[in-house]
């Protein structure tokens, strides 16, 4: 028979008891998916974009919103939905925290910013000017994580073959049936595209041109 250690012995018998219980390392925190801002107005929904994490106006209380702050003129007229919020975020290492840019809609300016998960539904926005005034709001989980977008691996993809679709349409790959007379066709595809007129933010031009 074999004997072991008394603090080997103790080390196995907490690690079975941790088993037993369904206890488990924790989980790395998931930063991604659509996040409520403190004062309610907006949702930001925050996805991987070549490896860094950005953030983007998904919702607005009140629609048709304007980036009229904007120290620069030609992009005081765009819309704020579909405005970048979280720039080009990096993981830190051995942290589950990301440190990047945060764009203030309220006066124009890109502020110094680290993000963090506090459990999951919960996820802290740390901004600071010039390393010092910093303050900060927690946002609330409202939908996700989502996964990965497909555009991560756009840059890296084979070349495409003649009729090959992109992910976004690639439940056209094959014939459909004919919609019935009644039927407008493509009404699903119109509905999605109404309830969520953002989609996949690593695709939206102002991300896209500055996160590949």
């Amino acid at each position: 028979m074999l004997h072991y250690p008394r603090h080997v012995t103790r080390q196995i018998f907490i690690s079975g008891v941790l088993l037993a219980f369904g206890v488990a390392p924790a989980i790395a925190a998931d930063p991604t998916g659509d996040w409520r801002v403190a004062d309610g107005v907006a949702n930001i929904r925050v996805a991987e974009c070549n490896g860094s994490m950005w953030g983007a106006v998904a919702w607005e209380k009140t629609p048709g919103g304007r980036d009229k702050n904007n120290p620069d003129a030609s992009k005081q007229n765009r819309p704020t939905l579909g405005m970048p919020i979280l720039i080009d975020m990096k993981k830190k290492p051995g942290a589950d925290e990301w440190e990047g840019q945060v764009y203030n809609a309220k006066d124009g300016q890109l502020y110094s910013s680290t993000i963090k998960p506090s459990g999951t539904d919960q996820l802290e926005i740390q901004g600071c000017v010039l390393g010092f005034l910093c303050g900060g709001e927690t946002w609330t989980r409202v939908a996700g994580p989502i996964p990965s977008s497909p555009a991560n691996s756009a840059s890296k993809a084979a070349p495409k073959t003649t009729g090959t679709l992109s992910p976004r349409t690639s439940g056209a790959a094959a014939p459909l049936p004919k919609a019935a007379p009644s039927q407008a066709p493509n009404t699903l595809g119109q509905k999605q595209a109404a309830a969520d007129p953002v989609g996949d933010i690593c695709l939206l031009p102002d991300i896209a041109r500055l996160a590949h």
